[in-house]
This record gives structure tokens, C-alpha cells and sequence, in this order.
């Protein structure tokens, strides 16, 4: 692993102020914050863990997305500190991975002071999520990852049946599809998501804490979506086994939770919800 530079400190971005903070629990581990909001975490000398607890289910959404070991092509939108771009590089040697990510100085301030694992296939692209899906061939991914915030907000161009349709279309067949949705009670953009993700595939389902589920609490969910079945008995196995176990909602279950959830398309998009004060405090 080559050294790490001593971060600048508070830093002027697009998207306002960021700072890389060493973790004091983890050796050689990195806390990147915007805006004052944990956005990423790095361990530099075990790319593979995965410390954000919705981070580390998609981590088991792309353990399962082929044979363990087995490269994949996968874009991610959004890029932070590259956690799960670095995580693929480790579990996945020669995965090709493209990740768009629209905060060029953020990019700039992450590869000149956490340095990428060595051979790592990662191509960034400074681009707004969506118009760098676009502009994507057909049928060339494995795995679509999508973890974007404007500051603590998804933005809303990135949450709707005509953006689905895309990652659709840029999905190999049998591809698979993983998406932070942040929401709290009453779950309203949450269930929206489902319905919204069920045009464009034919499998959706939701990885979840369970006080998240039941509305008690502002979380982090992963929806999972493909054209093929889901290994929705190994991804419960994965979430069950979690610091904090998650559930994975499918079928009939799914159908209650979102209930007359309706679609959402670019006329009428919204950004997800903004967190209430101090819930991502440390």
C-alpha cells in the first residue's frame, strides 16, 4: 500500500466543504465527510471491509451478483471515497469498474490522499450520474451501483421510472441493480422507489434494518433489482449475519409495503427527504 499523504483539512468542493478524517477505532482507516456528513469510510489496508452498515449490503448484493471471485464490469454512480469501487478491486481482481462522480475537486482530494489498491481497473469520470448513464453502451454492465447525494439528498433526476429505464438498458441480461434509498417515517419515497424500480424489472427487492422498515427511524435501504431472479435466500443469509441485521423484503411482503406507492416519472421527481438534525452525528 503506498503512503498516505496528511490530508489538508477542510477543503473547498462543488458540493461545499469536505474533510478525510482518520478513524481513531480502525487503524489505517478514513472518514470522508461533506458538508459535515459522513459520506464515505476507507480502510486502506483491508479495502474489503465495509464499514457503513447500507454500504456493506451492497457489498453482499455484488458478492452474489456472480461466482465469488469472478471479475465484473460494474458502474457505479456516485463515487465519494470509492469505497465499493475499492471493495470490487479486492474481492474481484480484474473487475472493470466506471464510476461517475460529479465533484471533480472531491475526486481530486480522494486519489491524492487514499490511495487506490494496487492493479485496480477504476475509471472516474467527472459527470452528473444520469447524463454519464446516457451516454453509456447498451448491454455493458454487470452491475449498476447508484449512492449519490446532493448534499444529504438524492437527487431527483435519479429517482425516476425514465432514469430506471436507462440502467435498464445499460444492464447485461441478468445484470443486477443496487440503489441507496435514505428515508424515514412514513416511508413515502421509499415505497415510491419500489414501485418506480418495478417498470423497468422484473425482480425488486428491499434490503432493510428493521426499526427502518417499520417507520421508526430515518435509514439507509438498498433496493435490488434485475430482469432475473434474485438469490434472495443467500442475500438473507449476508444481511442476517450483519453487525446489524438487515431483512430482505420480496414478494407478497414487498407488495404490502408498498401499498398504492405510484411510480414516479422526471415531470413530478422530488429529492429523497432531507435527514432530521444529528442523525448522522457520530
Amino acid at each position: 500500500m503506498a503512503p498516505v499523504r496528511v490530508p489538508p483539512g477542510p477543503t473547498a468542493v462543488a458540493g461545499g466543504t469536505a474533510e478525510l478524517l482518520a478513524d481513531a477505532d480502525r487503524d489505517g482507516s478514513w472518514l470522508l465527510m461533506v458538508n459535515d456528513t459522513p459520506q464515505s469510510h476507507v480502510d486502506l489496508e483491508d479495502p474489503a471491509h465495509l464499514e457503513f452498515e447500507y454500504v456493506r449490503r451492497m457489498g453482499h448484493v455484488l458478492d452474489l451478483a456472480a461466482e465469488p471471485g469472478a471479475p465484473l464490469d460494474v458502474v457505479h454512480l456516485g463515487g465519494g471515497a470509492l469505497t465499493l469501487p475499492r471493495y470490487v478491486a479486492t474481492t474481484r481482481p480484474g473487475s472493470r469498474q466506471r464510476v461517475a462522480e460529479f465533484d471533480q475537486p472531491l475526486t481530486d482530494l480522494v486519489r491524492g490522499h487514499l490511495p487506490l489498491p494496487r492493479n485496480a481497473r477504476i475509471r472516474v469520470r467527472a459527470a452528473d450520474a444520469r447524463e454519464a448513464l446516457e451516454s453509456m453502451h447498451a448491454a455493458s454492465a454487470d452491475a449498476v451501483v447508484t449512492d449519490v447525494f446532493a448534499g444529504a439528498r438524492t437527487p431527483a433526476h435519479l429517482t425516476t421510472v425514465e432514469f430506471a429505464a436507462e440502467v435498464a438498458r445499460v444492464l447485461r441480461p441478468g445484470g443486477v441493480y443496487a440503489a441507496n434509498v435514505a428515508d424515514g417515517p412514513p416511508l413515502r419515497f421509499a415505497r415510491a422507489q419500489v414501485a418506480t424500480l418495478r417498470t423497468a424489472f422484473r425482480h425488486v427487492c428491499l434490503l432493510a434494518e428493521p426499526g427502518t422498515l417499520r417507520g421508526r427511524r430515518f435509514g439507509n435501504m438498498v433496493a435490488v433489482a434485475s430482469d432475473a431472479d434474485l438469490p434472495l435466500a443467500a442475500l438473507s443469509r449476508a444481511c442476517a449475519r450483519d453487525p446489524m441485521p438487515s431483512r430482505v423484503v420480496d414478494g407478497a411482503d414487498l407488495d404490502r409495503f408498498t401499498g398504492t406507492a405510484q411510480p414516479v416519472h422526471d415531470a413530478g421527481a422530488t429529492p429523497s427527504p432531507e435527514p432530521p438534525e444529528g442523525v448522522f452525528s457520530r
